[in-house]
This record gives structure tokens, sequence and C-alpha cells, in this order.
């Protein structure tokens, strides 16, 4: 049989897409469509599940599957189509008050599960939907019409989370470079387990510019560091600053310096993964890149086992058989 080779176009719906001109979203969303066609994702068989928020109109904009559900729950919606069918790729899109704020426990619990769904989190720092209130990431004194005297509250890490939860995959990227959105999204595609992406996305209404001063074209690469597979964690305009171990945490050191530390996504304890995704700028570089990505059993695989185990023990039942008993003590 023929298989259909579908290229970009293939995944654009027919819907008109409302988000703001120059919202960083259009971005995610071109290059989630090409990296769809890239690697041979099928319509039929994707699946975008979304939460509340600017964000989650994504589900409306790809010619795929798609529900657009209620705030802060995508992740528990997608753990449960990806359960009863585990050949659907699924994928979450959601914001930082969407996934942090009232949707924080399925956040936390979907990553624990390590349910074998990508869990892309659009990261502005702003309610931009409902137009400016202070959000979990909100940086601690932000001033917005609706908090006046600035956000009284500390700024969330959704990374440090996400690690903290033990999660098999953690990446962050920017929306203003597509070729590095591009390789994260094609990474967490192929992951089998629970895929976190921090997107830094901006808000040019709300929150215009807040990521500019480490992911700004001219910002870059004084101000982020590229984490790589096997290579030393180096950053600066010319590399000539690293990082070092400084107890649980890191120090910046110079570039020749013996002790600077080589970068390993599969290092199996997620604590080196919080340490980086605690580097707060301007103190430290942002980190940008895959954080960790290791294996082990996702939550459909341990539940057909599970299910397997129990017909092995009991045999298959029939489930009117089951109901017209009344009770099913009687056919234990």
């Amino acid at each position: 049989m023929d298989v259909e080779i579908l290229n970009r176009k293939d995944f654009v719906s027919k819907s008109q897409v409302k988000w703001c001109r120059g919202c960083g979203d259009f971005n995610v969303l071109k290059t989630m469509q090409s990296v769809l066609a890239k690697t041979g994702r099928t319509r039929e068989n994707s699946v975008f599940i979304s939460g509340i928020g600017c964000s989650s109109r994504f589900p409306y904009y790809l010619e795929t599957y798609g529900f657009h559900t209620i705030h802060g729950r995508a992740p528990a919606v997608a753990t449960g189509v990806k359960a009863v069918n585990p050949e659907l790729d699924v994928w979450v899109i959601t914001g930082d008050g969407d996934a942090l704020s009232i949707g924080g426990n399925h956040f936390i619990h979907a990553i624990r599960r390590n349910q074998d769904i990508k869990i892309l989190l659009f990261n502005n720092a702003v309610y931009g939907l409902t137009k400016g209130q202070f959000s979990p990431t909100s940086a601690q004194g932000w001033v917005s019409k609706s908090s006046p005297s600035g956000s009284p509250d500390r700024a969330l890490s959704p990374l440090a989370l996400a690690a903290s939860a033990d999660a098999t995959f953690i990446a962050r990227t920017s929306d203003n470079d597509p070729n590095h959105l591009a390789m994260v999204l094609e990474a967490a595609a192929d992951h089998k387990g629970t895929a976190v992406v921090e997107i830094l996305q901006n808000c040019v209404i709300f929150n215009d510019k807040v990521h500019e001063p480490y992911n700004g074209p001219k910002n870059r690469d004084e101000n982020l560091l590229y984490l790589n597979s096997s290579m030393p964690l180096l950053f600066g305009k010319d590399k000539t600053k690293a990082l070092i171990n400084n107890g649980f945490g890191f120090k910046v050191a110079k570039v020749d310096d013996p002790c600077v530390l080589v970068h390993d996504p599969e290092t199996q304890e997620s604590t080196y993964a919080f340490a980086l995704a605690n580097l707060n700028y301007p103190q430290f570089p942002v980190p940008v890149g895959i954080f960790r990505q290791i294996q082990r059993p996702t939550f459909d695989q341990v539940l057909t086992e599970q299910q397997n185990r129990a017909i092995k023990k009991r045999g298959t039942r029939d489930l009117t058989t089951l109901l017209q008993q009344g009770s099913y003590q009687r056919l234990v």
C-alpha cells in the first residue's frame, strides 16, 4: 500500500488564526506543522489537546484531531486518550497560567505517571487571554494593571517543577528561534514517555520582550547556554565562560578551569536537571536545549501489564454478565 507523504501545508487547517499580530504563537504553530510532516506523523494518528488560554487555541489551527478542554485539565484528558489508544501521538498545548496555576496538580501527576504524551508549555509569564494579570511565572515585583504594587509571589520555574516530579524528558527553547525549536520538538516527538518542553514565548500586548534580555537575537550568544550532549557547559559570546559544580548547584568559572562540566542529558538523577532549571538570569546564563532524556516504562505500558496479569489470573469476563450479576464479588 502506498504511504502518503505529507508536507507542512497538509497540517494547516482552514480555521482563521485569531492571535494578535506579532504573537510568538505563530512561529510555534508553523514549526509544529513542519515537524509533524518531517517526522512522518499522520493527521489521523495525531491528537492535540489544550486547556484554556491564547496558546490553547492551537488545536483549531492544525489539520489533525484535537480537543479544546477545560482550564488546566488537558494533561488528564491526554492521559486518558493515550491509555485507551496507545497508537496515537498525543500532544498537550498549555500556557504558564493554565498548566501551573489551576492545572498545577494535573501537570505534576501527568509527569510522575510518565504517560507517553508531549506537553508544550508556552511561557510568556502573563495571563494574556484575560488581559495581563501576573501568572505563576511572572517575576516577583512585576507591575501590571491588576497588580499596581507588583506581584508579591516568587516566580515558579516550570522545568524545576518537572524535574522535581522526575520527568523523563525536559527541554527549553524559544519561539523566535525556529531551527532550535524544531530540533527540540523533533526530539520530544521521538521520546517514549512524558516530554515537557518549555517554550519561551512573547506576548506582544501584555508582556512584550519579557525574554528579550537573554533570548533576543542580539543577546543569545552572550546570555544563553546551549545544552549539547557530551559537550562542556560553555557560554558567552566567545565561549570564554563555563559552569562548574558548587555544592548542589553551579558557579561560573573560566573556560580553562579543569573542573568544567560536560553535559549529559542521560544523567539518571533528576537533581542535575533541577539545578540547571534553577539557573536564573542575570546571575547565570539561561539554559536551552534538552536538559534530561531518560527511559522508564510509560503509564499505558504499566496499565497493559497490569491488565494482562489480571486476565492471566482470573480469565476474561463479559461486562454485561458482570452487571447482570449485580455484584462483582459473585464472579471472583
